[in-house]
């Protein structure tokens, strides 16, 4: 009997001990003490493990300048991960919260690369890189001394001749199924909307047979008149002069 007393206290004791432990509340930092946390791990590319700490910083409600610090660090944090639709969207609400701030400019050129970042083909939807122009052309104009503008700008041309380059994609697969009044329409909107696109021998060059497939002869001979003008050392040049001699 005794025996069985002293498990049974035994017992009792145990439990005691194990629901204490399961009651014991996890200790609570400081947020510098978090931020400090957030820090460590994005120093150890642990992207992952930085955000979440970084997130509980601004949920304590620190002082606004840690909250910022916070912020900026969680962007930075997607954007290393080569998470760029999040980082984009955590740079934005940084320069919504605090548009006065010197990294300001900064969270503007993150973004716009984050945009740039998502951009595949020139088959493929173009909306990031419409979003990336957009961007990048904000940010000339709001910070036209900005250390970042030589590469903005340079991001700026790349957008912009990838737009040019879909615009003929599109152009081409109208010139293949037929849809040449289409064709022509794409291929001249292209050379107005982007007319400092290097590429535009290309475009001359199906503008000019585009025109030719509906019998227009002035529209193709000022198609290809400019080609032979403009690009003398157009991949498109043999051909070009082949069609005008076999047409005119």
């Amino acid at each position: 009997m005794t025996l069985l007393r002293h498990y049974v206290l035994a017992t009792c004791c145990l439990l005691l001990f194990l629901q204490g432990c399961a009651t014991t509340p996890d200790k609570e930092f400081a947020p510098e003490e978090l931020y400090a946390q957030g820090e460590v791990a994005f120093q150890k590319s642990n992207y992952e493990q930085a955000v979440k700490t970084w997130k509980k910083v601004k949920e304590t409600f620190p002082d606004p300048e840690l909250a910022a610090k916070a912020e900026i660090g969680i962007a930075n944090a997607y954007f290393l991960n080569l998470d760029y639709i999040e980082a984009g969207a955590a740079y934005e609400d940084f320069r919504k919260l605090h548009p006065a701030h010197d990294l300001a400019q900064f969270a503007l050129y993150r973004q716009g690369i984050s945009s740039f970042n998502l951009i595949t083909g020139i088959d493929t939807d173009q909306t990031p890189t419409k979003n990336a122009l957009t961007l990048f052309e904000s940010f000339v104009r709001q910070y036209p001394g900005s250390q970042y503008v030589p590469k903005v700008q340079e991001k700026i041309s790349e957008c912009r001749a990838k737009l040019a380059q879909y615009e003929i994609y599109v152009g081409r697969f109208y010139y293949r199924t037929d849809h040449y009044i289409a064709a022509i329409n794409r291929f001249e909107k292209v050379l107005v909307d982007f007319p400092d696109y290097t590429g535009h021998d290309e475009t001359l060059f199906y503008l000019g047979k585009s025109a030719l497939k509906v019998r227009d002869t002035e529209k193709m001979t000022a198609a290809f008149s400019r080609l032979i003008r403009e690009y003398p050392s157009s991949a498109f040049l043999g051909d070009t002069r082949k069609l005008m001699a076999e047409k005119l």
